[in-house]
């Protein structure tokens, strides 16, 4: 007996570099912290906006003080950046933790034993898919910085709001294409997927 047959099977799929393990992992937390701190903003920004105009306001009224408008200047739209920042963010946070929204059509279609083939086939597909959705994303940012649109109500430039776009489907895309090379990398669905 040799000691290849003691070590037991050689694994099915190569284990991916540590240091891409790494880079992946706090690739993750940072778009879990945008995550929560647009969300966090949104929540701040909104209470904020409500407690002025339904507390403050009235309250300042019943006092006798005039003081104008008292909500927060642009809320709304601050909040809806917010939401965009937090939104695109939260595909590379679902793709990297595997609970995006798969549909189950097709499945079982071809033999089980074409699966780790058939995996990485579709992880590529997928990547290339959504490294053609960031090039449409760059160019609609291009062309928002061009021509200078600035967002309603607060008069800021969007393009750099926009930027969460294909920024979001890149992160996504590279998160395919390392599940397609290191297939061991890709998480596990939760059972509870349908």
């Amino acid at each position: 007996m040799t000691s290849s047959t003691t070590a037991g099977p050689a694994p099915a799929h190569p284990p991916a570099p540590p240091a891409l393990v790494s880079l992946l992992a706090g690739w993750h937390r940072v778009e879990c912290w945008i995550a929560v701190l647009a969300f966090t903003f949104i929540a701040a920004v909104l209470v904020i906006d409500v407690l002025g105009r339904e507390a403050y306001g009235p309250l300042m009224t019943m006092l006798g003080v005039q003081v104008g408008a008292t909500g927060l200047f642009g809320s709304q739209k601050l909040a809806v950046f917010a939401l965009v920042i937090g939104s695109f963010a939260g595909i590379g946070i679902a793709t990297a933790t595997g609970v995006h929204l798969v549909p189950r059509i097709g499945f079982k279609w071809l033999p089980a034993a074409w699966s780790p083939q058939v995996d990485r086939l579709a992880d590529v597909f997928t990547g290339l898919f959504l490294l053609g959705v960031t090039w449409y994303g760059v160019v609609f940012v291009l062309a928002s910085r061009q021509s200078g649109v600035l967002a309603s109500v607060i008069n800021l430039s969007a393009w750099p709001i926009q930027m969460a776009i294909p920024l979001g489907f890149a992160s996504a895309a590279l998160r395919y294409f390392a599940f397609a090379a290191w297939p061991a990398l890709r998480p596990v669905p939760p059972e509870f997927q349908e």
